[in-house]
């Protein structure tokens, strides 16, 4: 749905300039995001992901590369990608004047709907984004959290299937931020393609299908979140060779050494024993994973429980980072 290729920006004004060139901004970023993914860009402040957001919406025009929306060329094509994009920036303009329907029906002449449609589109965004009761308030008069989901109904005014959020949690209080990523979920359900900043990592950990790691403008690491919270909580291993991974088993009752059984194992490495459990780095496969664990079982030890450990995102993003910006 979303296809970023080599894709770099550059700033070179006056005053602003490094000892070392421009400003990068953005470095040969090369990403390919499917259709139906919540996709998480990560990395601090000055690592790249507000300017990549604005690329790949066509507000900013790229040094070298290109995006592609839906198959559309964001930078050739604008006015045909714009259909396809629903973008609410970290920053979004609110016209407190306007009551919210108000605001909807504008958004949906912008967006040059058909005018005998916009009423109709704007009712069922005010009882999808849980607005209606608001329908005749003035926005000025909104809380934080209704203000962030009348951005987003504006965002969706249109049908877009791709919808791009740059720190939407921002600022919000606890239950803003839960009402939120249900409503992020159900819109993910409904088709939508959501590419998506914060600095809030557990919640982009609760959310997310994938992920891009940025630093400096660069690509650190990108892929499913589940493997890269599975990669990103074991040591590394040889190139190559299945990723090694933390596994831990648990014991019924304390009283069975399982160290003697498992050092002599070639796949098995820093062992760490407890009363009622022991972890190990695994470098195998989950074929060879499910062997070791029928050899452990048929040694008579009384397991309870077989798991694999993974770190929070946020621990990940600790190891993987220098926390450097540009």
């Amino acid at each position: 749905m979303i296809r970023i290729d080599n894709l770099s920006k550059e700033y070179d004004l006056a005053g602003a300039r490094h000892e070392q060139g421009p400003i990068v901004a953005a470095d040969h970023l090369s990403l390919e995001i499917p259709g139906g993914e919540i996709y998480g860009l990560v990395g601090p402040n000055g690592a790249g992901k507000t300017t990549t957001l604005k690329m790949v919406c066509g507000l900013l025009v790229p040094t070298s590369g290109r995006v592609l929306v839906n198959n559309v060329d964001v930078e050739r094509n604008p006015e045909d990608a714009q259909r396809h994009i629903g973008y609410l920036a970290d920053f979004f303009a609110l016209y407190d004047d306007l009551m919210v329907w108000e605001y909807l029906d504008y958004f949906g002449h912008a967006y040059n709907l058909p005018s005998d449609s916009i009423p109709g589109r704007t009712q069922h965004l005010l009882l999808q984004f849980g607005l209606a009761a608001k329908r005749d308030d003035f926005i000025d008069g909104l809380s934080r959290g209704m203000k962030q989901r009348l951005g987003i109904a504006r965002a969706m005014i249109h049908q877009p299937p791709v919808l791009i959020l740059d720190e939407p949690t921002a600022g919000l209080d606890p239950q803003a931020r839960i009402e939120f990523k249900r409503l992020i979920k159900e819109l993910n359900k409904a088709g939508k393609t959501i590419l998506i900043t914060s600095h809030l990592l557990g919640d982009l950990q609760e959310l997310c299908t994938s992920i891009a790691i940025l630093e400096k403008g660069r690509l650190v690491k990108a892929g499913p979140l589940s493997q890269i919270l599975q990669e990103g909580s074991a040591p590394a291993g040889t190139p190559g060779a299945p990723p090694s991974r933390r596994v831990r088993i648990k014991l019924a009752s304390p009283g069975f050494d399982l160290r003697v059984w498992l050092v002599p194992h070639p796949m098995v490495s820093d062992i760490f024993v407890e009363p009622t459990s022991v972890e190990f780095s695994f470098a195998g496969t989950d074929a060879q994973m499910a062997e070791l664990n029928k050899a452990v079982i048929s040694t008579g030890a009384p397991v309870c429980g077989v798991e694999v450990i993974t770190h929070s995102l946020e621990q990940v993003y600790a190891r993987l980072t220098k926390g450097e910006v540009m």
